[in-house]
């Protein structure tokens, strides 16, 4: 069997077990309109394995022997989608708020679920090229293989063309066979850990918390204790971005839309500084 190769469609029942695997591990929700991505998701697994359909990988699972099969199907089902300077004028705004706090010590910025970590290495290229104090910056994510390519920070020529200009390409990457390799100075701008937003407790306190396009996959509890978390990590007067399509309205209420800057997010026990408010 090739990792191409046509498998048979999910049963309901395979879909029904592995959709209540990815939401027990991670709180995010496969919902019916999306049922059909498990299919491409799982292919190069079942590819890999050697299992002729989905009813045996969730065999496999079920019978206990393999006991990392869980962990191989929750990261194939994750959705890794993510580009250098993704939406970038949101990325340049984000820095631009970094600053604008004013902050005399070290920012510290949490990127949480950042994939395969373009959107930690465009945020540490942008504070680099501005001159300012480079902030301490954390990229998180659940997915294991996720954070080992992160850490890597090699991508495809694919990968390296979605959003990166050429002239950042040159200053900021090594060509490595076909790939491309962040260099040392950038990849050591940058600390990596695995967390799982569903269950684990905030790594800390930052002045600035990325947490884009994740929200909408969590179930509504899920999604509310994660607020809860995120609101419970910002400093006084850190900064909350999610994805264009997310909102902490009507979800939380320990977050509000920032009063200083636009598309943000704050605490609503912030109170804001002089120094904020000029920015």
């Amino acid at each position: 069997m090739t990792a191409l190769a046509r498998v048979q469609p999910p049963s309901a029942g395979a879909t029904m077990v592995l959709s209540a695997l990815l939401e027990a591990r991670t709180g995010q929700q496969l919902a019916a309109s999306r049922s059909w991505r498990l299919e491409t998701a799982i292919a190069p697994l079942l590819s890999e394995l050697a299992l002729p359909h989905a009813d045996a990988l969730v065999a496999r699972l079920l019978d206990g022997h393999d006991h990392r099969i869980g962990d191989r199907i929750v990261d194939a089902l994750l959705n890794h989608e993510t580009s250098f300077f993704r939406d970038a004028g949101v990325i340049e705004s984000a820095v631009e708020a970094v600053r604008a706090q004013g902050a005399t010590a070290r920012p510290r910025v949490w990127c949480a679920a950042c994939a395969t970590g373009q959107e930690p290495l465009s945020l540490a290229m942008l504070f680099a090229e501005d001159g300012g104090v480079m902030p301490d910056i954390l990229a998180t994510d659940v997915s294991a293989s996720a954070m080992a390519r992160a850490r890597a920070g090699s991508y495809s020529q694919f990968e390296i063309q979605r959003g990166l200009p050429i002239r950042r390409m040159m200053r900021w990457f090594e060509a490595d066979g076909s790939n491309w390799v962040a260099n040392k100075t950038l990849l050591a701008s940058v600390t990596y850990r695995r967390h799982n937003l569903a269950v684990d407790a905030g790594p800390g306190r930052f002045d600035l918390i990325l947490c884009r396009n994740v929200l909408f996959y969590l179930t509504p509890p899920v999604r509310q204790a994660v607020l809860e978390r995120l609101a419970q990590a910002l400093k006084p007067a850190g900064l909350l971005l999610l994805g264009a399509g997310e909102t902490v309205i009507g979800q939380s209420e320990q977050l509000r839309p920032s009063t200083t800057h636009r598309g943000f997010y704050e605490r609503v026990d912030t109170e804001v500084t002089p120094h904020a408010q000029r920015g």
